[in-house]
């Protein structure tokens, strides 16, 4: 619609950018030998990746699309990476959704920036700017939080340790197995409790958010911490492993999908040794009870809060022959 409006005009040659895209977006009417699909989050990544578009970054560009992020901090700091980024004066588009924050968005940059009219379409919205100076304040910078972790703009939890994984460190016992895997890290709190404990000889920190595992590599300087960008869904330790911890995510978008955090459970079955356990924490609406019995022969809720339950699963069934 912005193209065909006039609202966008891309430069006749160059790279084109586009920040944060989701493996369901339609990028088909821009040219698809000059995108470059640029986002840390793994399955996305992989998916656009398939679908034939270059994911290496390559700046500077001719031109840039950023579809937002819900978060404000990190939609910002990837304006200010697109308006540096882009040769001075070639177009950056802001694209997303009412219940993204679009409005907030366009507000505060028409403050900063010579933004052209929105253009509005459903529930979206979008508008263009000229690359160059203004943005430099929203640039992604790294914050110190509680205990003196490192987190980024645009990673779960960023303004601190988030209730439920605070509530499953402390659960921990004192003692845990030589082999540990922590699925979906985050910017490692509870992979920093479990290199606290007794016996750990190797702790595999596996995330699928870039921005997020930087941050564990900072936060975790122990030689005993492996770090993959991996979709926990699918990732296999070396080998199999004595203890598994787990804080799941329950959504990629605005709705919730249990179907996520059960893929971790089924994950962390058969990651596990015949005698190791699954140490996790979740939000009591969701409904794992069925997962948790379909892949582990014990199940015990060992506390939690309103909340929140923790829950430790033992004895992991093997797959039928």
């Amino acid at each position: 619609m912005a193209l065909q409006d006039g609202a966008l005009v891309l430069p006749p040659e160059g790279r084109i950018a586009v920040y944060r895209p989701q493996a369901g977006d339609d990028l088909g009417a821009l040219p698809q030998d000059r995108v470059v699909v640029l986002t840390g989050f793994l399955p996305d990544h992989e998916a656009l990746k398939a679908r034939g578009h270059a994911v290496d970054p390559a700046p500077p560009y001719a031109a840039a699309m950023v579809c937002l992020p819900r978060s404000r901090d990190h939609a910002r700091a990837l304006l200010a990476q697109a308006a540096a980024e882009v040769v001075p004066g070639g177009p950056v588009v802001v694209d997303g959704q009412k219940h993204d924050g679009i409005d907030s968005a366009i507000k505060d940059l028409r403050a900063r920036v010579a933004l052209g009219p929105a253009l509005s379409k459903a529930h979206g919205k979008l508008a263009v700017f000229p690359a160059g100076p203004g943005l430099e304040d929203w640039a992604a910078q790294p914050r110190t939080v509680e205990g003196g972790f490192v987190t980024r703009p645009g990673v779960f939890s960023a303004d601190g340790p988030d209730r439920g994984s605070a509530l499953l460190a402390a659960a921990l016992p004192a003692k845990l197995g030589p082999k540990v895997v922590d699925l979906g890290a985050g910017w490692g709190y509870l992979s920093h409790a479990v290199l606290s404990r007794e016996g750990v000889k190797r702790l595999d920190v596996v995330e699928a958010e870039a921005d997020a595992l930087a941050c564990a590599r900072e936060n975790l300087p122990d030689p005993r911490a492996r770090f993959h960008w991996a979709d926990a869904t699918t990732f296999r330790p070396e080998s199999l492993v004595e203890t598994v911890v787990c804080n799941p995510p329950f959504h990629t978008t605005r709705a919730a999908d249990p179907g996520l955090g059960a893929a971790f459970i089924a994950a962390a079955r058969r990651m596990l040794a015949p005698d190791g356990a699954l140490w996790l924490v979740a939000n009591r609406h969701l409904p794992y009870d069925a997962a948790l019995k379909e892949h582990f022969l014990m199940v015990e809720d060992i506390g939690g809060d309103a909340a929140f339950r923790l829950i430790r699963a033992a004895a992991p069934k093997r797959p039928a022959r």
